[in-house]
């Protein structure tokens, strides 16, 4: 069913039950779990947390409980989902279309015979339900962050607290640190937790703990889009930040010495006229306003964050391929990293972090330089070899998807081939020697129009059946798939003919 109230047909429903929490694998899941535990530990609610890590783990861990499983719900994180009565028809609509059918005699069966005369086949509502579903499962697009969702369910139950605000900003600043929505949509939802802020910081001006060293103070910010990691100056921040990597040319108008330096060591007068070299030297090398909303958060007066950066941590400790770690223990490890209590598991993940964005930078870089990005045809081509330094942080979909999508934004920016500006990205990397199989990913194309709608998902299936490829599609992201490296020629083969 469609829930339109989620809290009178959702929380209220299992408000009363045990409850049995499937999470998956990714930043806005974490968040939504954490406002989710949250309201049940406020209400006294039992539940059980399973991650989740595809398809296959939510089956197998949905066989496991199935006997005590009374009610499945799922966040829909496509957008613009088909109206319920553009797909499902009452009964008491068939009804009455029945007897108009009988009343009229036979104009109708003569309707639909001129219909067929003129080549249209199946009657118009079947078609326009047919149009509707093949659009709606075509493409894979996201809609509002499910962190947002259950921020606005604590908000209208009156239980929202800074915690959860601060979740749900994490959340919504997952989904565009991975571009999975419009620059659009992130402006309206990021206007929308700007006034949770501001009441939650007006609520908090008259509470004792304002200034006690251990409040919590969320403040909006306008600002480039580059990393702040601790132990950083502006030189590595704009050199190993991949949305800034095109524009680190501005460097030059620096001192070397400063700027490899922290901030807070950096000269004064150059702190004070740093915002305004960065967009001097932009508007010089022909790039748009690179400032962007966002958020930060003071855990006391020494500790403070930028979502971006927890989104970046989070993801490294989801993703991390230390050895003495296992899939379930990083998923904690990542949970845990984002309560204020745990701020020694946040700045770990901030450390490996560091190593993810230079190995992804320097990645980049090898890349372009050895044209390895090469056209197919419809789409653009890029694959890993084994034995590349650092392959090992691309084996995962999250981080192979982050390389990917800006290895094709600095491939639009250098390239002058204006064909290849337009054409999608399909990447591949090594994922285990042993198996002989390799990660692959589609990233739609680059442009200022882009919706964000990735095509790639159904277009992998449709190449995989047609030439009998050993694939697995077990990524809950269509478009990211585990292909047997033997099969990858004719795989690839049967995708330039699909979408040629």
């Amino acid at each position: 069913m469609f829930v339109s109230d989620f809290r009178k047909e959702f929380y209220e429903v299992v408000q009363s039950q045990r409850v049995l929490l499937f999470v998956a694998s990714d930043v806005d899941a974490l968040c939504a779990c954490k406002i989710l535990q949250a309201l049940f530990q406020c209400d006294h609610v039992q539940y059980t947390l399973v991650p989740v890590s595809g398809w296959q783990e939510l089956e197998t861990a949905f066989l496991e409980h199935k006997e005590q499983i009374k009610l499945l719900i799922k966040q829909d994180d496509d957008l613009e989902v088909p109206a319920y009565d553009d797909i499902f028809r009452d009964e008491e609509e068939d009804e009455e279309h029945s007897g108009s059918e009988s009343d009229n005699g036979s104009e109708p069966s003569e309707k639909r015979t001129r219909l067929e005369e003129v080549g249209l086949g199946l009657p118009s509502v079947l078609r326009d339900l047919r149009d509707i579903l093949f659009d709606y499962e075509q493409y894979e697009y996201h809609g509002t962050s499910s962190a947002m969702v259950m921020f606005d369910l604590a908000w209208m139950m009156s239980k929202d607290l800074n915690d959860m605000l601060w979740w749900a900003i994490v959340g919504l600043t997952d989904q565009w640190v991975q571009d999975k929505i419009t620059q659009m949509k992130y402006v309206t939802d990021v206007g929308v937790l700007q006034r949770h802020v501001s009441r939650h910081n007006h609520r908090n001006e008259d509470e004792e703990n304002a200034l006690s060293v251990d409040c919590t103070r969320i403040s909006f910010e306008y600002e480039y889009p580059c990393t702040e990691l601790p132990g950083w100056g502006a030189h590595q921040d704009l050199t190993y930040n991949v949305t800034c990597m095109t524009s680190a040319c501005h460097l030059s108008s620096l001192p070397l010495k400063q700027v490899k330096q922290k901030f807070q060591s950096m000269d004064i007068s150059l702190k004070e006229n740093l915002r305004e070299m960065i967009e001097e030297s932009a508007n010089k090398f022909g790039m748009k306003d690179m400032r962007v909303q966002t958020f930060s958060i003071h855990f006391g007066f020494k500790h403070k964050f930028l979502a971006s950066d927890v989104v970046f941590a989070t993801m490294s400790l989801m993703e991390s391929p230390e050895k003495d770690g296992s899939g379930t223990d990083n998923f904690i490890q990542a949970l845990d990293s984002l309560s204020r209590s745990n701020l020694d598991k946040l700045y770990h993940g901030l450390e490996l972090a560091k190593k993810q964005l230079r190995a992804t930078q320097q990645t980049i870089a090898s890349c372009l330089c050895t044209n390895l990005v090469i056209s197919q045809g419809p789409f653009l081509y890029c694959s890993l070899m084994e034995g590349t330094p650092d392959i090992v942080l691309f084996s995962k979909p999250a981080s192979l998807s982050l390389l990917s999508r800006h290895l094709l934004k600095s491939f639009v920016f250098s390239t002058k081939n204006r064909r290849c500006k337009l054409l999608p990205l399909v990447m591949a990397a090594p994922l285990s020697v042993e198996q002989g199989t390799v990660t692959v990913v589609g990233i739609p194309p680059e442009t200022d129009s882009s919706d964000r709608k990735n095509f790639f998902g159904r277009a992998f299936e449709k190449a995989a059946e047609g030439t009998n490829s050993r694939t697995l599609h077990n990524h809950f992201d269509l478009s990211v798939i585990e292909l047997k490296a033997e099969d990858r020629s004719k795989f690839l083969d049967a995708l330039v003919s699909l979408l040629s």
